[in-house]
């Protein structure tokens, strides 16, 4: 990455909100960090397979925002979105001005971070923002940091309880050209409120884009969360994704990532059960095609006894695709009583196409069940010969076997029209109609 680009992003980063107070010592400090750290490349072990220097180029533009409209976002929005408060970033900026917040102000604060940095909610962001910092030690994640003055910060009430949920759109637009969009959003959850949470991640038009996120919440006493990340980005976006779920109360939180398409895809997924009797469950979902990389690196952090976590992904890899599973559960000295579990499942459909996995186990307590696995496989030929001895071609048979190798996944979806809604774009992916397959 040369010089000139370093220096047009820390121009671009300083003209940026958010220069008083904590925000700017956390954003000056980030930029500094990523002055040094520089962008992994192969050298860096949890990055081998991940090559994102190259996406750094003299071409990259950070993009303006202001041609997107509403009616750009109506194709995109997701099922009841009417009755959902609706956040919007546009080029990696949080837009209120396209936004929709359903919610009362007893149910939610809604506003940008660099002014919940300042406001009453200062402490707060001071305590959660940067969490994640400590699990991605690299330059992606500084340089995401050092941008964090146009985020979004939530914080859901106390007692909160709702089936409408929070859509939050991630909307890249390339349609002048390749862009370069940084999200970053900080959701505070507290005592026993229920939430759930979408982000969903396009592009607009068909040029290059590069999108490097942070999303992280933190989830307090009795909470439930209802996560779902839908990257869906088109054929020639770039993804660099880190969401971080902290839970400092005993509470539940479920999380699902579902990558439908893309050039590379990396999705970090962090859960930190910091309290005990936590319970925990990640499922992933992705569908690869052509020569799309998607890399899968999850880390399930047990600091406290007597927390439950279970973890399952699974990916069809088709073409010349190339998928990548990197799990860790550590279970720390004091965590006793932890029980953890994670599978890591794959079908090759492509000649070509290739799967890595690598889960991997950190045990530093003697009092605890921890199992982890992982398979790679072609479809079932016997599966294949039964449907096709029953009149399906072998393109429908081989589509009602892969739905049927992703629908548990699927149904791990909480909100109901949610996963009608991926379900039906699954369907499509596998060239399967959805509504014979009901």
């Amino acid at each position: 990455m040369s010089q000139t680009i370093i220096d047009r992003i820390a121009e671009q980063q300083d003209s940026l909100p958010g220069k008083d107070g904590f925000l700017a010592e956390f954003t000056g400090q980030s930029m500094t960090e990523f002055r040094r750290l520089g962008i992994p490349d192969v050298k860096h072990e949890e990055w081998k397979y991940t090559r994102v220097k190259g996406l750094f180029r003299a071409e990259m533009g950070f993009g303006s925002g202001v041609s997107v409209t509403a009616a750009d976002i109506d194709p995109h929005r997701l099922p009841g979105h009417g009755d959902a408060t609706e956040l919007v970033f546009v080029d990696g900026r949080f837009t209120p001005s396209l936004s929709n917040i359903r919610h009362g102000d007893k149910e939610l604060v809604v506003m940008p971070l660099s002014e919940a940095a300042t406001g009453e909610h200062a402490e707060k962001v001071r305590e959660h923002l940067g969490h994640s910092a400590s699990y991605h030690p690299d330059g992606i994640q500084a340089l995401n940091s050092a941008f964090a003055g146009t985020g979004l910060f939530v914080m859901v009430h106390k007692g909160f309880s709702t089936e409408k949920p929070i859509y939050i759109y991630c909307i890249s637009d390339s349609r002048s050209g390749y862009v370069f969009a940084q999200p970053r959003t900080l959701i505070l959850v507290e005592a026993a409120a229920q939430v759930k949470v979408a982000e969903h991640y396009v592009t607009l038009g068909s040029g290059e884009s590069f999108t490097n996120e942070i999303f992280e919440l933190a989830a307090a006493q009795d909470a439930v969360v209802d996560y779902i990340k839908i990257q869906d980005e088109g054929p020639m976006a770039n993804h660099v994704g880190t969401t971080h779920i902290r839970q400092t109360g005993r509470c539940l939180t479920n999380a699902v990532t579902i990558s439908l398409s893309g050039r590379m895809v990396r999705n970090n997924l962090n859960m930190v059960m910091e309290a005990e009797h936590g319970e925990s469950h990640m499922y992933g979902l992705s569908l690869l095609n052509g020569e799309t990389l998607v890399d899968n690196h999850t880390i399930v952090d047990n600091v406290k006894p007597h927390c439950l976590s279970n973890e399952l992904y699974k990916a069809v890899l088709d073409e010349s695709s190339t998928g990548v599973f990197n799990g860790k559960i550590f279970v720390r000295k004091d965590a006793q009583k932890t029980n953890a579990y994670q599978s890591n499942k794959n079908i090759l459909i492509g000649e070509k196409a290739s799967a890595n996995t690598k889960p991997q186990l950190e045990i530093f307590a003697d009092d605890v069940k921890c199992s982890h696995g992982c398979t790679v496989g072609r479809l079932d030929e016997e599966a294949m010969f039964y449907l096709r001895a029953r009149g399906l071609g072998e393109a429908s048979a081989r589509a009602l076997l892969l739905h049927a190798f992703a629908v548990d996944i699927l149904e791990r979806i909480g909100h109901e029209p949610l996963r009608r809604h991926v379900d039906r774009r699954v369907s499509q992916r596998l060239a399967f109609d959805f509504e014979d397959g009901q």
